[in-house]
C-alpha cells in the first residue's frame, strides 16, 4: 500500500503552514468474500484507511479503480492457450500483455480517528466478451493478483489554537495511492455458478437471435445449444 501526499485546499483567507497539516491517509484491502444478499454477483473486499498527522478524518469521498495485474501471474499452457485472444501469442506477451482495467466504483469513508474500514462492493458481470470475463475464466487455479488506485478528497478540521481550529477543510487524494489484494480464482466462477447457473451468458443481437431460432426450427433441433453446436460442427471449429 502507498501513502497519499494530499494537496489541501481551504477556506478564502485562511493560511498556511501548520495549520494546513492535512491527515496522510494509507489504504490495504485485506479480504475478498462474495456478498450475501446483492441483487447481482458481487464480490465484497474489505477496505481499511488508516490516518497519520494532522486531526481526525471527517469524511472521505473516493474513486477506487480496480485492475488486473496479469503480469504479475504466470499462466499454466491451458491458460495461455486461452489468453492467446486478449494478448497474443506467449511469445509477445512482453510487449502486448498489460493490467486489466476491472472497474471503477466509488466509496464513503465516515469519520474517523486513527483507522476504519468500510466494505468496496465491486459487480461481477457475466458477459463472456468483456476481456476482463475472459481473462477470469481462463484464470484456473491459484490466485490472480488484483491492483487498487485512489483519487478523491479528505475533509478533516484545522488543528491548532482557535480561531482557526475547527475550520472544515479539504485535501485532494492523488492517484499515486494504491493497494493490492489476491482473489482467489475459483471464488469468480462460484459466484457465478451462484447466480446464473453453470450456463454463461452469451449477448446476441436480436435479429442473430431470429436468424438462430429459424435455423434451429428448419433443422428440427430442439434447443438453441443444438442449433450452435450444429453450426460449430459444420465450421469444423474445435
Amino acid at each position: 500500500m502507498t501513502a497519499a501526499a494530499p494537496q489541501t485546499t481551504g477556506p478564502a483567507g485562511a493560511g498556511h503552514g501548520a495549520i494546513d497539516a492535512a491527515p496522510e491517509l494509507t489504504f490495504a484491502v485485506t479480504g475478498v468474500e462474495p456478498e450475501r444478499h446483492a441483487a447481482v454477483p458481487t464480490l465484497r473486499f474489505t477496505l481499511e484507511t488508516a490516518r497519520s498527522g494532522g486531526g481526525p478524518v471527517r469524511a472521505v469521498a473516493l474513486t477506487v479503480a480496480v485492475r488486473i495485474e496479469v503480469t504479475r501471474r504466470a499462466h499454466d499452457p491451458v491458460a495461455c492457450r486461452a489468453l492467446t485472444e486478449l494478448f497474443g501469442q506467449p511469445e509477445e506477451w512482453g510487449r502486448t500483455m498489460r493490467p486489466l482495467l476491472w472497474t471503477q466504483t466509488t466509496v464513503q469513508v465516515p469519520p474517523f480517528d486513527e483507522r476504519t474500514s468500510v466494505p468496496l462492493l465491486v459487480p461481477c458481470a457475466a458477459d463472456a466478451e468483456l476481456a476482463v470475463t475472459k481473462y477470469l475464466r481462463a484464470a484456473g487455479d491459484g490466485e490472480v493478483p488484483l491492483g487498487f488506485l485512489f483519487n478523491g478528497t479528505v475533509f478533516y478540521h484545522t488543528p491548532g489554537p482557535a480561531p482557526v481550529a475547527g475550520a472544515l477543510r479539504t485535501a485532494h487524494i492523488p492517484w499515486s495511492a494504491e493497494a493490492s489484494c489476491p482473489l482467489p480464482a475459483g471464488l469468480w466462477p462460484r459466484l457465478m455458478e451462484r447466480y446464473h447457473g453453470a450456463d454463461p451468458w452469451l449477448r446476441l443481437r436480436r435479429e442473430t437471435c431470429d436468424r438462430l431460432d429459424a435455423y434451429r426450427a428448419h433443422h428440427a433441433l430442439g434447443s438453441t445449444d443444438d442449433a450452435v453446436r450444429a453450426l460449430l460442427d459444420r465450421s469444423g471449429a474445435p
